[in-house]
């Protein structure tokens, strides 16, 4: 048999977590994570945490939280006590290839990071449609509502917390294209707190 099989391309993720209003972050402004903070660290919320890396071979990330994460997740790597599942996502991240999207740094934060200053939809076409293993982007609503807008993020890992913030930022906006979603995945934890995975029908 001759020619050459198509290989299907990259399945692009992203993870966030979200209120029952439907928002990423609280009225007091773009760092206002308060209400967030105590489901962060419940079973649910680290076996998630698992769920988003353990196929992913590209971390995609904005410029502020690849900022943040680069304070905090390098000494979680190195952490001897640190839970069995934040340490593999922190090895994980530290490792893997990272792409940031940022307009202002001139030298990468982190090594094996690329920093891109392009359309967030042209970046990831071209990631996928090269290399293997997912692409995650990682908590960066900005690039997660870019993506929705040019319908390419095929997973959805959200965490929903049983809280209405009454304020703040939301990730599903007026004017996204009709999607279909399929529930693959659900999980309950004692706070009340939902992890979800949903699959983009196509």
């Amino acid at each position: 048999m001759t020619g050459t099989t198509a290989r299907a391309a990259r399945t692009v993720t992203a993870n966030l977590v979200l209120s029952l209003d439907g928002r990423y972050n609280g009225p007091g402004g773009a760092a206002d994570f308060g209400a967030f903070v105590p489901y962060a660290t419940t079973e649910v919320a680290r076996d998630q945490l698992t769920r988003i890396w353990e196929n992913a071979t590209t971390a995609v990330l904005g410029r502020v939280n690849a900022e943040g994460f680069l304070g905090f997740w390098p000494s979680v790597a190195d952490s001897e006590e640190a839970d069995p599942r934040d340490r593999g996502y922190a090895k994980w991240l530290v490792h893997t290839e990272k792409v940031v999207f940022s307009r202002t740094l001139t030298e990468a934060p982190w090594e094996g990071t690329r920093l891109v200053d392009a359309p967030a939809a042209d970046v990831i076409a071209d990631l996928r449609s090269t290399g293997e293993g997912d692409i995650l982007v990682n908590s960066s609503a900005s690039v997660i509502k870019a993506l929705l807008s040019a319908d390419l993020l095929d997973r959805l890992y959200l965490i929903v917390i049983p809280e209405v913030l009454g304020g703040g930022q939301r990730l599903f906006e007026d004017g996204l294209p009709d999607s279909r979603w399929k529930l693959t995945h659900h999980e309950v934890g004692e706070l009340g707190e939902t992890a979800l995975v949903y699959d983009r029908i196509r």
